[in-house]
C-alpha cells in the first residue's frame, strides 16, 4: 500500500485533481519499484482509492489511465470543483478555501473556467463510464464538507450510467460525516474486490 503526498500546481498540500498529481499517481507503481527494487507487482493488480479530494483524484485517473488499474474506491469526492469553489463559502473557513483554490487553480471559475473543468471527474463521465475499470463511489447525504452530493458523486454516477448502463460501478449512498465513510465502506469495498477476506 502507499499513501502518497499529494502536491499540487502551486499548494503542498492541496492539488485538488491537478493533471501532474494525477500523473504522480499512475507513475506511483513505478516509483514504488525504482525506490525498492526487490518489490514485484502482479501485472494488472494496482488498485486506487481514495477519500475526499482524494476520491476527486482517483476518479480522474480512472478517466485517464484506464488501463492502468484493477479496481478504484471513492469515497465523499466532490466531482464539481467549480461547484466545490462556490460550495466554499457555506463552510467556517470557506474563504480561506477559496483563496487557497484561487492561487491553485488560477483563478476563480468564471475567469478561468477551463482549469477547474480539468480537474472535475463529472467532465469525465464518458472516459470513465467506457473504462472497463470496476469502481465503487461512496457518498453521503449528511455530508457537511462536501455540501452538495447531490450535484457531486451522486450526479457522476447517474451521468456514468446513462452513458453507459453496463459500466462497472457501484453506487453506495449513507448518512454518514465526511470522511467516516473511509473507516464505514473502505472494508466492504476491500471485499468486493477480494483484497479482505469476509468478516475482517
Amino acid at each position: 500500500m502507499i499513501s502518497p503526498e499529494g502536491h499540487g500546481r502551486v499548494l503542498p498540500l492541496h492539488s485538488w485533481g491537478w493533471a501532474r498529481q494525477i500523473d504522480d499517481l499512475a507513475n506511483m507503481q513505478y516509483v514504488a519499484k525504482a525506490t525498492l527494487p526487490w518489490l514485484r507487482i502482479k501485472p494488472h493488480s494496482v488498485y486506487a482509492m481514495g477519500g475526499s479530494m482524494g476520491g476527486q483524484e482517483t476518479l480522474l485517473l480512472v478517466a485517464r489511465f484506464n488501463t492502468l488499474l484493477a479496481g478504484a474506491v471513492a469515497l465523499d469526492s466532490p466531482t464539481d470543483l467549480a461547484r466545490r469553489y462556490r460550495d466554499f463559502a457555506r463552510l467556517a473557513n470557506g474563504r480561506s478555501l477559496q483563496e487557497l483554490a484561487r492561487r491553485e487553480v488560477g483563478g476563480v471559475p468564471e475567469s478561468v473556467p477551463g482549469a477547474y473543468a480539468r480537474r472535475s471527474p463529472i467532465n469525465f463521465a464518458r472516459a470513465i463510464a467506457f473504462s472497463r475499470v470496476p469502481l465503487q463511489m461512496f457518498w453521503s447525504t449528511a455530508d457537511e464538507i462536501v455540501l452538495d452530493q447531490a450535484h457531486n458523486s451522486a450526479a457522476l454516477f447517474r451521468r456514468i450510467k446513462e452513458l453507459n448502463p453496463a459500466a462497472a460501478v457501484t453506487g453506495v449512498a449513507g448518512s454518514w460525516s465526511h470522511s467516516a465513510g473511509m473507516a464505514v465502506n473502505l472494508p466492504r469495498a476491500l471485499q468486493r474486490f477480494g483484497l479482505l477476506p469476509p468478516g475482517v
